[in-house]
């Protein structure tokens, strides 16, 4: 961007023109850099624009989410938002994928045995279905057995409106005694993982969730 050009383009418009075309949370660092301002004034500048739109009532709103900012629409109208999106055709996640990618968030790094082992059933298919959607992705292997360990990714944490993953709820309140319980679930499970070392191989009859 030449210098003429960057000292015409007001800063809080130029950030809304910026953001109205980005697939993913854009972080201050990249604003400031693309339009070549000081990283504290883009700061200042999107607060700005945030409080405004709540002030004035505005059907979107610009949030900060996984570490960059993005337009969102307002949850007073999701339903609205819903209805034209979805127009009766629901692809949500099934129940046990949800079960399952609480199971990596709250465990990550996490081998798909040790998911099966905590869920007490095969999630290879689950698993699949959740790197599919950008929920969770690969994060190096397991020094005792060479298993591929899963994580969330920043998509996840922007789909769930978090900021980072030190924002999820505390599970101690609701189940106090999940160590003890997964610990008695892990006996006698065999590993699903077909990435591990010697994986027993799955039949036709495993019981497994898609």
């Amino acid at each position: 961007m030449s210098e003429g050009l960057r000292e015409e383009l007001e800063l809080k418009p130029a950030l809304e023109a910026v953001l109205m075309v980005v697939d993913e949370p854009a972080t201050e660092e990249h604003l400031a850099k693309v339009l070549e301002r000081p990283r504290r004034a883009v700061a200042d500048a999107l607060r700005e624009l945030a409080d405004e739109y709540t002030v004035q009532g505005r059907g979107f709103e610009l949030r900060l989410v996984a570490g960059g900012w993005r337009f969102y629409s307002r949850a007073a109208y999701a339903d609205a938002v819903e209805g034209f999106v979805l127009d009766g055709q629901h692809a949500r996640l099934t129940q046990a994928a949800l079960e399952t990618l609480a199971v990596v968030a709250y465990r990550q790094p996490v081998s798909r045995s040790r998911v099966s082992a905590v869920r007490g059933v095969n999630c290879d298919g689950v698993m699949r279905t959740l790197l599919q959607r950008g929920l969770v992705d690969e994060a190096g292997t397991e020094p005792e057995t060479g298993a591929i360990l899963y994580r969330t990714t920043n998509y996840f944490l922007e789909r769930m409106g978090l900021r980072g993953l030190d924002e999820l709820p505390e599970l101690a309140p609701f189940l106090p005694e999940a160590d003890a319980i997964e610990a008695e679930t892990l006996e006698g499970v065999p590993s699903f993982d077909p990435d591990a070392p010697d994986a027993p191989e799955t039949h036709a009859d495993d019981k497994t969730e898609m």
